[in-house]
């Protein structure tokens, strides 16, 4: 298995002071004659992989031990062997510098995988991968609240994380439910929030909701919203030949059944098929 080191950025900008020094010790990698895109691979570290993401954010990417493990890390390590990385380097930074394309911009990491949604805005200032992952938003609720849709929440607070398309869909509905938002940083602390009454319920994507529940009984999800949200992995704007080795090894992943035993290993179950 591929070795990962976690580097963490507690704010955006000290990540902005890495892109002298990180664009100086880039490493050229032939691209292999890859058909989807040509050049060349420049890595931020040499014989790493350097990727962007938002801890804790399970069953995706978190932190167990000393080590950061999940779906995404597991699925970026596939593309290791494609660009002559031997190891995966997780850099945890917050999540508005990765989805406003800040992070790749200051030179801090190769790709980004943090369950991200890909949307237009996003598009403008990253290139994603192929979909890997199809998801809906939910609402998580503390058990017996009686809150079972946004009408419930009238004159309530919905907690949402900072940055995400979750947070976009209680902005986009506020006016007509009446509910007041309140942001939190990252996925933990919004949870957090409705397990101990700060917020009267919280909205994310599903798969991360459910994954709490497991060790919270006193929560649950309530309702779910059809928004097909479908996640891709990030890469710098024009990094063609980079993004052309990540779709490489999601669709070997998809046709060789290793995204199917990963999917099970993280979610218990199979992916619905298409």
């Amino acid at each position: 298995m591929a070795r990962r080191h976690t580097h963490k950025a507690l704010a955006l900008l000290p990540a902005l002071a890495l892109v002298v020094t990180a664009t100086g010790c880039a490493e050229d990698i032939s691209a292999g004659g890859d058909s989807q895109a040509g050049g060349e691979i420049k890595l931020v570290e040499e014989g790493k992989l350097t990727t962007c993401t938002h801890l804790p954010y399970a069953p995706f990417q978190f932190t167990e031990g000393d080590k950061t493990v999940g779906f995404d890390v597991e699925l970026v390590d596939l593309v290791l062997p494609l660009v002559g990385a031997e190891e995966q380097v997780i850099f945890d930074t917050p999540f508005e510098g990765i989805q406003t394309g800040e992070s790749f911009n200051a030179g801090s990491c190769d790709v980004a995988a943090a369950a991200m949604t890909i949307n237009p805005e996003r598009q403008a200032v990253m290139d994603f991968s192929d979909g890997y992952f199809d998801a809906d938003q939910a609402l998580l609720v503390k058990k017996g609240s009686g809150i079972t849709d946004l009408e419930k929440l009238r004159g309530k607070k919905l907690g949402v994380q900072q940055g995400t398309t979750g947070e976009e869909y209680a902005e986009t509905n506020k006016a007509q439910y009446g509910y007041e938002v309140i942001q939190f940083e990252d996925l933990a602390l919004e949870q957090t929030a409705v397990k101990t009454g700060q917020v009267d319920a919280g909205i994310n994507d599903n798969a991360v909701h459910f994954e709490f529940l497991k060790a919270n009984p006193d929560t649950e999800v309530t309702a779910e919203f059809d928004t097909g949200d479908e996640y891709g992995i990030a890469v710098k704007k024009g990094n063609g030949a980079l993004l052309g080795k990540v779709n490489e090894a999601v669709a070997k992943a998809k046709s060789d059944g290793t995204y199917d035993k990963l999917y099970e290993k993280w979610f218990g179950r199979k992916p619905a098929s298409k």
